[in-house]
């Protein structure tokens, strides 16, 4: 089972794959994406890792994040991917061809037999941005949740803490 929860910042999505992960009853697997770059994005990081459950696994893995989902170690675990927003920035700023790790995360989803939760920020809510590397990272992200949304069996809208069934 695959559920792609999207919301915008700070829309609450982050705590409820959380809380779905948590009535899984299964052992997590959290895959965080983020990379520290600054000190802000560190308090991020650190605020996130403190509030997840001591007895969750947490792997940090920026870039394949397809080999983390098809390690068969965690077969009978369910993942909690967070975020796939971070990972194309990620993968943009590394200057790595972010369609051939699309085309293997794809690849991985559809070959896990794992309950997977997949979050990412929704980006297609707002102005067309100036800058061509935002451009850029708004077209991936958007052909990347259609993506992922096609392959999901739920998506989920999180606005303003509220869940909003999109497809089930």
């Amino acid at each position: 089972m695959i559920h792609f929860i999207l919301g915008g910042a700070r829309s609450g999505k982050t705590s409820y794959a959380e809380m779905l992960a948590q009535q899984s009853k299964k052992p997590v697997l959290y895959l965080a994406t983020a990379k520290a770059h600054d000190n802000e994005m560190q308090d991020r990081i650190l605020h996130h890792q403190r509030s997840r459950p001591e007895h969750w696994t947490t792997r940090e893995e920026p870039f394949d994040i397809d080999k983390v989902i098809s390690d068969k170690s965690y077969s009978n675990h369910c993942i909690l991917i967070d975020c796939l927003t971070l990972w194309v920035t990620n993968l943009l700023c590394d200057e790595r061809d972010v369609s051939a790790y699309k085309a293997r995360l794809l690849s991985a989803l559809d070959e896990t037999q794992t309950d997977v939760f997949v979050v990412s920020n929704e980006t297609g809510m707002g102005v067309v941005p100036m800058g061509s590397l935002t451009r850029q990272f708004c077209d991936e992200s958007g052909w990347l949740h259609q993506a992922v949304a096609a392959k999901a069996d739920k998506v989920t809208l999180m606005v303003a803490g509220i869940p909003m069934p999109v497809k089930q």
